[in-house]
């Protein structure tokens, strides 16, 4: 008899200090991998969820999944998400650049890394400015290639940090954005990034940032991909363990909401007045594991509340498509139960590579937005509803008369 292969494991401790007191906050049900899609017609079959619980640590801070799970199943190979197709994405890189050359300026010879690089969308603002390096295990680094962005097509680790150092020499600044709350040992990874770095050499993060998805009800946020949450709190409390301090923090709008961080070695850079000052501004909800509990009753009104609105859509015969398949709808449509009696389908812009295949969890189809609105939906629901302002407009544009539903944070009609 065969034994099947274990592609998971529970957190018995934090990922950070090893505290094994860990507050049990939410759980929103078992999750499918949210980069595994089945291609349309398709005959339904056997498909993993894994448990998505999040778990607080009262000693760093820090919030996170009550489960690990193998990244090779979260990202295969064919990982269908390219960063530059997202004009927020590419807007943000864009000023992260700018800001990196105002505050701590940049020399043509500087070193620049960046983990989990994608297409190449955060490096080309750098290319041809200074020395650039992609890291990514996805085939989609083959696009960077193209572009000119050397790109080392693998997973980080410590072996990869050292094949860069003997190879490209130190690094100036290493960015890892939307993927340092992916890789599972942080503490291990961020040892390997610090001996990537030079002696003046610069870290920046970008995360999902947890004040807002805890004030704006960003529980679709949750999947196994994000194996924590961070605060600038718990960031803090990591970066102390490794001698490094934070020397400038700010919230930019990525992802709903997002935290961007400087981190160097101490006493090398000033500390900017902007950490003290979002220190100040989450500590009340952060650390206060009253008011963590309380996000949990919030999901559970929300998701009522959302089935009740389209409930009464449905009762009057109208018809609902989806708009947009980011990871965050696997989420919202699991964890609510939507399927294709509520959600006929979900539109994707043309080139997606999403298109041709199934909602994870359902059989609700991805097809091109073109074709989509050319049937003429009486409603289209913006699972993206972080961007709401920027998406309608554009639907309106295009010619599309319906009505727009937004699920977060209070599920409603425009």
């Amino acid at each position: 008899m065969f034994k099947r292969r274990k592609t998971s494991r529970i957190v018995k401790k934090c990922q950070v200090c090893a505290n094994k007191r860990l507050d049990k906050i939410l759980f929103i049900g078992y999750l499918p991998p949210v980069n595994q899609m089945r291609n349309i017609g398709e005959e339904p079959n056997e498909e993993r969820g894994y448990p998505a619980e999040m778990l607080y640590c009262p000693k760093c801070n820090l919030m996170q999944l009550g489960l690990i799970v193998d990244k090779n199943v979260l990202f295969p190979s064919e990982y269908p998400y390219t960063s530059s197709t997202t004009g927020v994405l590419r807007k943000n890189f864009a000023q992260l650049y700018d800001e990196v050359s105002k505050l701590y300026g940049l020399k043509p010879d500087d070193l620049i890394v960046d983990i989990g690089s994608n297409d190449g969308n955060l490096l080309s603002n750098f290319k041809d400015k200074c020395r650039v390096l992609g890291i990514t295990p996805e085939d989609i680094g083959r696009i960077a290639i193209k572009r000119g962005i050397p790109t080392i097509l693998d997973y980080f680790s410590g072996k990869i940090a050292k094949k860069v150092v003997s190879k490209y020499g130190k690094a100036r600044i290493v960015t890892a954005t939307n993927v340092f709350a992916h890789i599972e040992d942080v503490n291990s990874v961020l040892r390997s990034i610090i001996g990537m770095l030079s002696s003046d050499g610069i870290f920046i993060s970008e995360s999902h940032y947890l004040l807002p998805l805890i004030n704006t009800l960003q529980y679709d946020t949750i999947y196994h991909e994000h194996l924590r949450y961070y605060s600038l709190h718990s960031l803090r409390n990591l970066f102390k363990r490794h001698s490094l301090e934070i020397i400038h923090a700010r919230e930019i709008p990525t992802h709903g909401g997002s935290i961007r961080v400087y981190a160097a070695r101490k006493g090398i850079y000033p500390v900017e007045p902007s950490v003290s000052q979002l220190l100040k501004k989450e500590g009340p909800i952060v650390l206060k594991k009253k008011m963590l509990l309380k996000f949990n009753d919030r999901v559970v009104q929300s998701k009522l509340d959302l089935l009740s609105l389209l409930s009464g859509i449905r009762k009057k015969g109208k018809r609902i498509c989806g708009i947009g398949a980011p990871s965050r709808a696997s989420t919202l449509i699991n964890y609510c139960g939507l399927n294709k009696d509520l959600i006929e389908s979900v539109f994707e812009i043309k080139g997606s590579y999403k298109i041709g295949k199934y909602m994870p969890g359902t059989l609700i189809p991805i097809v091109e937005e073109g074709d989509g609105l050319k049937d003429s939906p009486d409603y289209l629901f913006l699972f993206s509803w972080h961007i709401a302002d920027e998406l309608i407009l554009n639907l309106k544009k295009k010619g599309f008369k319906g009505g727009f539903i937004i699920p977060l944070p209070h599920p409603r009609i425009v």
